[in-house]
């Protein structure tokens, strides 16, 4: 099993790529921290890895809130006596988002406290405990907008993803000596239930399957797949890095 003897936190694990990445990670022999503000949808993603006879914890944590998060650490490691990885996956991308001349500031600074601060907070606190386990692996979930701009605005969740790319950065640098690797996983667009939605015109999505080289939108484990080899030893000298799962869009010109 590529992740046996490592516990793994993963954040916004009650639903959607979350889930999906505990009962994956779970497979392949972490034992998981899960963590999310959704308490019912959690224990569903407990429930669900228990049953595939894999071992994790859910903790309740909004993980824009300081106190929550540090708790959220201390009894994940508390359970299973260490921490090797931290996958920051959660995020929110509201409807409300757009162009900043429109933007609701209060929508803006959700955002930020969601897919940035809540970053912070889980490296904040996750990190000591890293260190204590002789290094790591740090996989911050940010994307693609990061790295090139939209027709679309969604200015608020891009510049959060932007700062999420930038702190991966400065944590490798910082934590290399400690053996802990820090990643930006920055996913391209994925078919999700709101992806289907917004493209229910079939116009819409051909125009964007159009500047997909692949041919086709992301699915979850397209990701979770990557955030697998990120949190194995397989990637022990892999740092720094934006690592992007696309299907090459953002290398289309065209």
């Amino acid at each position: 099993m590529r992740l046996a003897n490592k516990t793994a936190l993963i954040t916004g694990a009650g639903s959607g790529m979350g889930r999906l990445a505990a009962r994956m990670f779970a497979k392949e022999g972490a034992e998981v921290v899960a963590v999310d503000l959704a308490e019912g949808q959690l224990a569903e993603t407990v429930e669900s890895v228990k049953g595939e006879g894999g071992a994790i914890v859910g903790v309740t944590a909004d993980v824009s809130q300081a106190e929550e998060v540090r708790r959220a650490v201390e009894e994940g490691a508390g359970a299973f006596g260490r921490l090797n990885v931290i996958y920051n996956n959660a995020g929110i991308f509201p409807g409300e988002d757009g162009s900043v001349v429109d933007l609701d500031e209060a929508v803006y600074q959700r955002v930020l406290d969601v897919n940035v601060k809540g970053t912070y907070l889980c490296c904040k606190y996750g990190i000591p405990e890293l260190i204590k386990a002789g290094g790591g692996s740090i996989i911050n979930v940010a994307s693609f907008v990061a790295l090139m701009g939209c027709t679309v605005p969604q200015d608020a969740y891009t510049a959060s993803k932007g700062a999420v790319v930038s702190l991966t950065r400065s944590l490798a640098v910082q934590y290399g000596r400690h053996h802990i690797r820090a990643n930006a996983l920055c996913p391209g667009p994925i078919e999700t239930p709101m992806l289907q939605e917004l493209l229910r015109d079939p116009a819409e999505r051909d125009k964007r399957l159009t500047r997909i080289p692949l041919g086709r939108f992301g699915r979850a484990k397209d990701v979770v797949y990557a955030a697998i080899y990120l949190a194995s030893d397989e990637s022990s000298w892999t740092t720094g890095t934006t690592f992007v799962v696309d299907g090459g869009i953002s290398v289309n010109y065209f």
